[in-house]
Order: C-alpha cells, then sequence, then structure tokens
C-alpha cells in the first residue's frame, strides 16, 4: 500500500511538468519566486539572539547537504519557478568551497540572481572572487556602529574587520550593500539616527529588523521596538519619502531620506506581517524545505534525495510544499510564540 501511495504521488507530474518554465503559485495565489538555501549552520560569531556562547549543538556534518546535493535541488526548485536564490547559514563564508559553489549555481538556467548574506567577518578576503563569480549584492549583518557594543552582542571582537569588509565589498563594485540592524530597545535603539544618518554618506541600505521570536531571541522579546516607531525615530531628521521596492525583493519596506545617496528599509515581521506578498522558500543545510521561517512544518528533500528517488518525486514534493505554503505566520506581539528550530539552521 505504501508503494501504491508514492507511485500515485509520483505520478501527478511528469518530465514534461518537471520542464516548464512557468512561474508557480500557492493556495493564496501568492508567485513563489524565492529560495532561501541555508548552506551551513556554523558560524565564526556567536550573537546573542541567535547562538548560546558554549555548548551549541550543531547539525552533523553527515546530515548537511553536498554541495552536489544542492545543486541538484536547486535545479528542481529553478524548474519549478524560482528565479532567486540569497545563500545564508549559519555564515555561508565559513563553508570550504563556497566560491566553487557560487560559480556553478550560476550556470544553471533561468536562475536570474544570486545574493548572499554575511556576518561580515571574512568578507574582505572574499569580496573579489564573490563579485568575479556572480555576486553583485549583499547583505551585511551589522547591529551596531559602536566596537564594545559589537563585542557584546556577537561576543567575538571582529567590529574593524567586518567594517573592512563592507568597504571591500564596495570598492570592487557590489551594490547595494544592505546592513541588516536588528532593532533592540535598550541595547542599540539610541544607534537609530546614526544608522540613518549613514545613508547620507552612503549608498548602503540600512535596513531595521524588528526583534522576531526564534531560538535565543524568545527571551528578549521584551526587547522589542515596533518599524513604526523606528520611522517617527528617523522622520526627525527631515522628510521622508517612501519609495518601491525592487523586482523580487524581500518583505522590507522602502524609504529614503531628502538628499541621502542611500535608503532605508522598515521589516515589520510582527507589527506589519508581510505574508500576503511573501514569496519565498527556505532550504534548511540538512535538507528541509520551509513554506514560512515562523512554521516548523517542513519536507524532508534530503531523505527521497540521498534514496535515490527520480526528479519527478523530487519536484512533487517542491510543488507541493509551494501549494501548502502557509498563508500567514499568525504572530502578533500578545502572542509570540517561538519557532523551534533555532535561526542559525534555519537560515537567516
Amino acid at each position: 500500500m505504501i508503494k501504491k501511495s508514492q507511485e500515485s504521488f509520483e505520478g501527478r507530474y511528469s518530465r514534461m511538468a518537471l520542464e516548464q518554465k512557468a512561474d508557480l503559485t500557492d493556495r493564496h495565489h501568492r508567485t513563489i519566486n524565492y529560495l532561501r538555501l541555508s548552506v551551513t549552520d556554523r558560524c565564526n560569531l556567536r550573537c546573542v539572539y541567535c547562538m548560546p556562547d558554549e555548548g551549541m549543538t550543531f547539525i552533523p556534518h553527515r546530515e548537511i547537504l553536498t554541495y552536489e546535493e544542492m545543486l541538484h535541488l536547486v535545479e528542481l526548485c529553478v524548474a519549478n519557478g524560482i528565479r532567486k536564490i540569497r545563500l545564508t547559514g549559519g555564515e555561508p563564508l565559513v563553508r570550504r568551497g563556497i566560491i566553487s559553489f557560487i560559480d556553478r549555481l550560476n550556470r544553471i538556467e533561468n536562475l536570474k540572481e544570486i545574493t548572499l548574506t554575511t556576518n561580515g567577518v571574512l568578507l574582505k578576503e572574499f569580496a573579489r572572487d564573490l563579485r568575479k563569480y556572480g555576486i553583485c549584492r549583499i547583505n551585511v549583518s551589522m547591529d551596531t556602529l559602536k566596537p564594545e557594543k559589537f563585542n557584546a552582542i556577537t561576543r567575538r571582537p571582529f567590529f574593524e574587520k567586518v567594517w573592512e569588509g563592507i568597504e571591500e565589498a564596495e570598492s570592487v563594485g557590489m551594490a547595494p550593500i544592505k546592513l541588516n540592524v536588528v532593532a533592540m530597545k535598550g541595547f542599540n535603539d539610541d544607534e537609530i539616527l546614526d544608522f540613518a544618518r549613514l545613508t547620507y554618506r552612503k549608498p548602503y541600505h540600512v535596513r531595521f529588523i524588528e526583534m522576531m521570536p526564534i531560538g535565543a531571541a524568545d527571551t528578549r522579546m521584551k526587547g522589542f521596538i515596533s518599524s513604526g516607531e523606528i520611522l517617527e525615530r528617523i522622520s526627525t531628521l527631515g522628510p521622508v519619502r517612501r519609495v518601491e521596492s525592487e523586482s523580487m525583493a524581500g518583505p522590507a519596506e522602502m524609504y529614503i531620506l531628502e538628499g541621502a545617496r542611500g535608503r532605508i528599509g522598515l521589516i515589520g515581521a510582527l507589527s506589519h506581517h508581510f505574508c500576503e506578498t511573501c514569496n519565498r522558500l527556505r532550504l534548511t543545510a540538512d535538507g528541509q524545505l520551509r513554506g514560512c521561517l515562523f512554521s516548523d512544518r517542513e519536507t524532508d528533500l534530503k531523505t527521497p534525495l540521498r534514496e535515490g528517488r527520480e526528479d519527478p518525486y523530487l519536484s512533487a514534493l517542491i510543488r507541493d510544499a509551494i501549494l501548502n505554503k502557509p498563508r500567514g505566520h499568525d504572530l502578533d506581539l500578545n502572542n509570540p510564540r517561538k519557532c523551534v528550530r533555532p535561526m542559525s539552521r534555519i537560515g537567516g
């Protein structure tokens, strides 16, 4: 009976369907074209809202997808409508062979864009090769402009290295460079205006992200500050104008201060749900496909891949995950329930 059920599932999609290039929509009429791919759960920082300082349990190496396995699954995702990929971690640059992997990703037909999120520690070393092999835009996690605060939040003394990496990325032509700032009341909210002023001098996109109840961050929700309050503070600097987001962009609402070179983004996961326009899937380093950052529902792609299942079966799993992507995360400020899997294992 089990075999019959599996054959029925696999039979839903022929190879002709697999080769279709049309975008796919979920049950809620959202076009799903963006995949966030976590290449590792390892990291060279220990940010307080992401990992404990010691005793972190990492995914065993044998359970992490090989690059060959990732390439295979990415090709299937692209055949099912994915057009943009963001590489995440952990810290993606700590995985050996990442440049060669990016080079091979860029050869996949119909994949239009590859970007990367990094903590910046290794960016100075990798920036030129990243640009050479197709990474034109990056996001850098940067929660403070003060070295002592950086050391406190990351538990590592790499502030100068990160800024050297950002400057190197700018010098090799990466643009726009996006700085991701997790806003935390009582810790870095006194720097909101300093970050905003940075856009007068630099063409960076500074993106303020609301604290989200994932992993270790759950215990720190008392530091929550809303995107609305952040915008109010920024407005004290002068006129702020709303601008359109890019094609296939993420959930940030984009603004520009009058006379600024850069832009300001606000990501309000709790105060302003962006679920109705969510266009993404997430593939974890251990091969689990997730439709929502805040949902622990996952589709296991690694097991059938390693069992030798054929592409139509794997494609059917991907299409099923797209079709059944949750309508929303059902989080609110009064019910900040926690996602069980830590952020480092999901992919930032």
